[in-house]
């Protein structure tokens, strides 16, 4: 069956390393806070939670009598802060995106196109919140992964050979996690390739959902949650 939300976090969560600095998207991004695994040690895994609106360092999401109003992500999400946390200004978080300090980012998308391309910033006619970080992150960021629905709601493969809405970013995703599957980016040939379904869910479906085209070769192993 198709992968929660709290199990694409869990996915996404499997791609931080020892020491990486991470900015988290909003949406399903957000959750990954919660899942930080475990290192080669078995504590957990010492990774620095980045959030442009000015903080290095956030914590799970606090339990409820724990919320302060005034500690928010750029989602503008209740936070924690964890044991060494920073704050700084917003033109100090750009200029850590900018200045390629940031190891990997976790984002949301309405688009992917299947030579890389992301589209997650707006919908032509719906109102805008404003662009947000995307563009500088798919930038400036080593490694760019997408945690996303596989369709639209109305059944609609968002995985796509071109991307109908507003470009954030050029052949820059690395990752995508959807319900479905997992895809990662073939470097060498310039299209994803299909690495991981989700459980209950066959590679021939994957195939009939997604309207891009993918590489598929060999087993392809069930996501491991």
């Amino acid at each position: 069956m198709p992968l929660s939300r709290d199990q694409l976090a869990m996915r996404a969560a499997k791609e931080l390393r020892d020491g990486y600095i991470v900015n988290l998207g909003i949406g399903i991004p957000t959750l990954v806070a919660n899942h930080i695994p475990a290192g080669a040690d078995g504590q957990k895994m010492d990774v620095w939670l980045q959030s442009e609106n000015g903080l290095l360092g956030i914590g799970p999401f606090p339990e409820e009598s724990r919320v302060d109003p005034d500690l928010i992500n750029a989602g503008k999400q209740t936070i924690t802060a964890r044991k060494g946390a920073s704050f700084f200004s917003s033109s100090d978080s750009f200029a850590m995106i900018r200045g390629g300090h940031i190891d990997m980012c976790i984002l949301g998308a309405m688009e992917v196109s299947e030579k890389g391309d992301i589209a997650n910033w707006m919908i032509p006619g719906k109102m805008v919140k404003g662009m947000g970080g995307a563009m500088d992150l798919v930038a400036g960021v080593k490694k760019v992964v997408v945690t996303m629905e596989h369709c639209s709601k109305d059944g609609k493969s968002k995985i796509v050979p071109e991307c109908s809405l507003p470009l954030t970013g050029r052949r820059c995703i690395d990752m995508v996690i959807s319900d479905l599957c997992v895809l990662k980016m073939d470097h060498d040939k310039g299209l994803f390739r299909l690495i991981e379904v989700a459980p209950g869910v066959t590679v021939e479906e994957v195939k009939a959902r997604t309207a891009a085209k993918i590489i598929v070769e060999g087993d392809v192993p069930v996501v491991g949650v």
